[in-house]
C-alpha cells in the first residue's frame, strides 16, 4: 500500500470514452481519483459513480473548484485543450507548486498547454494507441497498450509511471511530429473502418446484405492482422496484386467502373498502387509496369458515370444492416 500511496492524486477535465476509461483504469491501479469535470454535470456524475470512494463530480462551470491535486488530465476533444487550459491557467497562484498538466490529444503536443507553461507548470500529453468504442470497452484495453508520451521532463516521468502501472510500454515523439504520428494512427485504425466499410457496399452491390457482407469479411480482416503481426506487410501482402494478376485487375476495374461505386473506385486505384510498390520485388517487372498503367487509365466515360439508384439501395441495405 506504500508504493499506492506514492501515486500522485489525479482530476480528470472530461468524461467522453477516454476521460472515463482511463479515470476508471488509473482508480483500479491505485490513483486517487479527487475530481472528475466535464461539460454536462450528469456525466460527470456516471463516471464518479463508476469510481465509487469520494470522487467529486463538477460541470464546466465548476473549474474552480477543481481540487489541487497533483495531476490534472485534459481529456477534452482538442478543439476545447486550449480554452480549458487558458482558464486553468488563470485559476493558478502566481508561484507554481508541484502540479502537472497533461492532455490525451493524439494530435496536439503539449504546446497546446502554454498558457499552463507559462505560469511555470510541468505539461505534458499523454494517448493510448488504440481505438475506445465506449468507456466500458475502453478500460480493459488500456492495460497493455502502448502509449506515446510527449512534453517537458518532470510530466513524462508521471506520464511514463502511468504507463508502467498500466502495464503498457511507452514511446515518445516530438512535438512536431505528433500531427503526423496522430494521421498514421487515424491510417491504420479509423480509415481502415472506413475501408472496410467501402468493401461492404461492394458486397451488397453484389447481392449480399450488409449484416451478411461484415459476416464474411471480419475473418479475412482478422487473418491480415495475424499476418502482420508476424511479417512485414511486403511479405504479408497477398492476393491479386502480390501475384501481379493483370487480368484480374482490368476484371476489378471493369467491374467497379460499370457498378456506379465510384467512391470504391478511387480507393482501389490509390491502394493497388501502394500495393504494387509493396509487390514489386516478387513479381516480373513488366506485369508491375502493365498494372501501374492500368491503374492509372481513367474509365471510359459511360462507365464512369454513377448510378444514383444503386447507391441509395447500396446505402439503404447498409443502414439496415446496421439497425440489425
Amino acid at each position: 500500500m506504500a508504493e499506492k500511496s506514492r501515486r500522485p492524486s489525479v482530476s480528470i477535465v472530461g468524461a467522453g470514452r477516454l476521460g472515463t476509461a482511463l479515470a476508471v483504469a488509473l482508480s483500479k491501479s491505485g490513483y486517487p481519483i479527487e475530481a472528475v469535470l466535464a461539460r454536462r454535470s450528469s456525466s460527470a456524475r456516471n463516471t464518479a459513480r463508476l469510481l465509487g470512494g469520494k470522487t467529486s463530480s463538477l460541470g464546466v462551470s465548476q473549474l474552480a473548484q477543481l481540487p489541487p491535486s497533483r495531476l490534472i488530465i485534459i481529456s477534452t476533444p482538442d478543439d476545447a485543450i486550449g480554452l480549458i487550459a487558458r482558464r486553468l491557467a488563470d485559476l493558478q497562484p502566481g508561484k507554481p507548486n508541484n502540479r502537472i498538466f497533461m492532455h490525451t490529444s493524439g494530435a496536439l503536443s503539449s504546446e497546446a498547454l502554454t498558457p499552463l507553461a507559462a505560469k511555470g507548470f510541468a505539461v505534458g500529453s499523454l494517448h493510448p494507441l488504440l481505438a475506445v468504442t465506449s468507456p466500458q470497452n475502453g478500460i480493459q484495453p488500456l492495460n497493455n497498450a502502448f502509449w506515446c508520451i510527449e512534453g517537458e521532463p518532470a510530466a513524462r516521468k508521471v506520464a511514463r509511471g502511468i504507463v508502467r502501472d498500466l502495464r503498457g510500454e511507452s514511446f515518445s515523439i516530438k512535438a512536431d511530429k505528433k500531427p503526423l504520428y496522430h494521421a498514421a494512427a487515424v491510417m491504420a485504425s479509423g480509415h481502415v473502418v472506413a475501408l472496410f466499410d467501402i468493401a461492404i457496399e461492394m458486397l451488397v452491390s453484389s447481392g449480399l446484405t450488409a449484416e451478411r457482407a461484415r459476416e464474411l469479411l471480419l475473418p479475412l480482416v482478422e487473418s491480415n492482422t495475424r499476418n502482420l503481426s508476424t511479417l512485414d506487410p511486403a511479405r504479408a501482402l497477398t492476393g491479386t496484386f502480390a501475384r501481379g494478376d493483370f487480368s484480374t485487375v482490368q476484371r476489378h476495374l471493369l467491374a467497379l467502373s460499370t457498378s456506379g461505386l465510384r467512391e470504391a473506385l478511387v480507393v482501389y486505384k490509390l491502394l493497388g498502387a501502394r500495393s504494387m510498390v509493396l509487390a514489386e520485388k516478387k513479381i516480373q517487372r513488366q506485369a508491375v509496369k502493365k498494372i501501374k498503367k492500368q491503374l492509372e487509365t481513367p474509365p471510359a466515360p459511360e462507365k464512369a458515370q454513377s448510378s444514383s439508384k444503386m447507391q441509395k439501395a447500396n446505402k439503404r441495405s447498409r443502414q439496415k444492416g446496421r439497425r440489425t
